[in-house]
């Protein structure tokens, strides 16, 4: 019987292996690549490495429509408080709108901006969204025309040069006073990728994994006038201050990574860690 890994995986090590070679492998083509040469790597190496790695949870883990109605209400909870019915909303990275086509039931317009539309191509849109496509950075939409914009698990899947300049082009979509609400996994309790199981540093396909605190310069660098941090307990939301999370997050960059990872993985602090970060322009 083939030895497997951990709890949280099913398949044999000899295919969690292989996928982790894989993904190191077309990772560092694309961190090694030109500017020009990533606007079409993005999406053609997800191609390749559903190609060559078929076990890969994403083409194999049956989702329930039940579970995946629980996941969409769950980030609307967060989303919701943000919203109104005049609300202009563009998610980034929407994946196969399901968040997107919930949202347009409650707000004036929905934009959907991807690298691809595969996911997509088989479902009927909402008469008030539209999906665009970008090159993982570009937003083809006009300046000022966005009130709020949302991405979820995206940001570590940019190109750390890329990230800058996709956030200067969501900075430059929003309206005056205009949101930009980002949800990131934190790297100090990661990584969160597929390299969880063999490295301390993300090396797959989460291309640069932040901490608030990075992540909070970032938006300053870009110009938006102030950035909110909320903390998640028992699945309720609450503004926290950014100061707080960072002096816990300087903390645990002081101690030995075999006693902070553990640390911050708990349950109390893994909710308080997940980057929730809302910039305003």
């Amino acid at each position: 019987m083939a030895k497997r890994i951990n709890k949280r995986e099913h398949r044999p090590i000899e295919q969690i292996r292989e996928h982790y070679e894989i993904e190191k492998e077309l990772a560092d083509r694309l961190k090694a690549a030109s500017a020009a040469e990533r606007t079409h790597l993005y999406a053609s190496l997800y191609d390749e490495l559903f190609r060559r790695v078929p076990h890969h949870p994403q083409l194999t883990r049956k989702i329930s429509p039940e579970e995946q109605i629980e996941e969409v209400h769950r980030q609307m909870r967060f989303l919701l408080p943000f919203l109104s019915r005049e609300t202009v909303l563009m998610e980034v990275g929407p994946g196969d709108c399901a968040l997107a086509f919930e949202a347009a039931k409650l707000v004036k317009k929905v934009y959907g901006v991807d690298v691809s539309s595969e996911v997509t191509k088989s479902k009927t849109f909402p008469e008030n969204f539209e999906l665009f496509l970008s090159d993982g950075s570009s937003i083809p939409l006009p300046p000022n025309s966005i009130d709020v914009v949302y991405s979820y698990h995206l940001m570590e899947h940019i190109h750390p040069d890329d990230a800058q300049k996709q956030l200067r082009n969501i900075y430059n979509v929003l309206v005056p006073g205009g949101l930009y609400v980002c949800v990131t996994p934190n790297r100090l309790n990661g990584p969160h990728d597929i390299s969880r199981l063999f490295d301390r540093v993300a090396k797959g396909f989460h291309l640069k994994e932040y901490t608030h605190r990075e992540l909070a310069r970032l938006f300053q660098s870009i110009g938006f006038s102030k950035i909110k941090a909320f903390g998640r307990a028992r699945g309720v939301y609450f503004r926290c201050p950014l100061s707080l999370i960072s002096v816990c997050e300087q903390g645990l960059s002081l101690i030995p990574y075999a006693v902070a990872k553990p640390l911050a993985s708990t349950k109390i602090l893994k909710s308080l860690l997940e980057i929730r970060l809302v910039g305003v322009k």
